[in-house]
């Protein structure tokens, strides 16, 4: 059973001290995953606004947020601009590529992507797309091949604009299949690869899921006739959820399960379906998400 590893890094606490422990456990397994990096400025903080919002602020007490993501991540981009991670941490970015891992872009700005994609045009998706590539080639030596929409924010300007870059899938929707999607009956191909389980920040608190049974509850999702995707994050499983997700791939290896980068699961794919993408709510997350439109 292959599980298809896509790891998010959000802002500049995940990649310097997220990242570096994520390589280290991942090298101890012996396991190669896709890291998908926010390169621009982090201003991550500017989400406080949200907290007027009930279901934003109970999310942030659910999951102990301050506890969980650290009080300089919800603060930072508030007081001061907030710093360009790719250009003070590119190194770090550049070792996940040097030790065999698939590196790809999930934002330039990922907080003005999260609260402005709605209202984007097409122009503006693709500078914000262009600028976010251009630094990360800059880092790695080679245009990244791969992108991940931040918060799975995704619509059909998006994916036009992704399509005007040589990206070999993108990662920007939730779903069931890996597809080409549709915008008006026309095919983009260039295929999906959708988050098909929850995220920690999802499920945690809700249902008596605590950190004693997450990783079983993950586990009982995974099906081995079907395509299976984990999102987890450098700001979560990388800092304070560390051992625990160590535990989840000694648990996970166990069953026989294999943890490969997202790329891999093209080659292994029996076929690509078509759909379409819809704007979707889901348990345990604030606003809307793209969801693969399943037949039936």
């Amino acid at each position: 059973m292959h599980i298809g590893l896509r790891i998010d890094v959000d802002t500049f606490r995940g990649t310097k001290y997220g990242v570096p422990n994520l390589c280290r456990l991942l090298a101890d397994h012996a396991v190669s995953a896709s890291f998908f990096f926010s390169v621009g400025p982090d201003n991550m903080g500017r989400h406080l606004w949200r907290l007027i919002r009930p279901r934003f602020f109970l999310k942030m007490l659910r999951t102990k947020a301050s506890s969980l993501y650290g009080w300089d991540i919800l603060f930072r981009g508030t007081l001061w601009p907030g710093p360009v991670i790719g250009r003070k941490l590119g190194h770090i970015i550049l070792s996940v590529s040097d030790a065999g891992h698939e590196v790809g872009l999930h934002a330039w700005d990922h907080h003005g992507w999260q609260a402005n994609i709605e209202r984007m045009k097409g122009e503006a998706i693709f500078h914000s797309l262009d600028t976010g590539v251009a630094l990360l080639t800059s880092i790695l030596g080679r245009q990244p091949t791969c992108s991940a929409a931040p918060a799975w924010k995704c619509n059909d300007l998006v994916l036009l604009e992704k399509a005007k870059f040589p990206f070999s899938y993108n990662s920007d929707c939730r779903g069931e299949e890996i597809f080409f999607p549709l915008i008006r009956g026309e095919a983009i191909f260039q295929p999906q690869i959708p988050v098909t389980l929850p995220t920690y920040d999802e499920v945690i608190g809700h249902n008596g899921i605590s950190d004693t049974n997450f990783n079983d509850y993950i586990l009982a999702l995974l099906r081995p006739e079907k395509l299976n995707v984990l999102t987890v994050h450098a700001e979560v499983e990388g800092i304070i959820c560390l051992e625990m997700f160590d535990q989840f791939l000694k648990t996970a290896h166990s069953i026989g399960a294999d943890f490969v980068p997202l790329k891999s699961l093209l080659s292994t794919s029996q076929g690509i379906s078509l759909s379409t993408i819809a704007a979707k709510e889901i348990p345990g997350r604030d606003g809307w998400v793209s969801c693969q439109e399943m037949e039936g």
